[in-house]
């Protein structure tokens, strides 16, 4: 009976850690803007690279001919 005891104990100290871990991630912003992510994956921000000088490869034609 004793270990009964001591599971609820456990059980409790459990259940208010995540309680504790979930109000400290609403106080911290987490769930501010759960659409941003979503939307964010349709559009390309990124810019488009450069090419580099002197490292392509040799164009098939110039290959052939050699």
């Amino acid at each position: 009976m004793d270990e009964l005891l001591y599971l609820i104990a456990i059980a409790l100290s459990l259940g208010g850690l995540g309680l504790a871990a979930f109000l400290w991630a609403l106080k911290s912003g987490q769930f501010d803007d759960l659409d941003g992510a979503a939307h964010r994956v349709l559009f390309d921000d990124d810019l488009p690279a450069a090419p580099r000088s002197g490292t392509e490869p040799p164009a098939p034609e110039a290959v052939r001919r050699q």
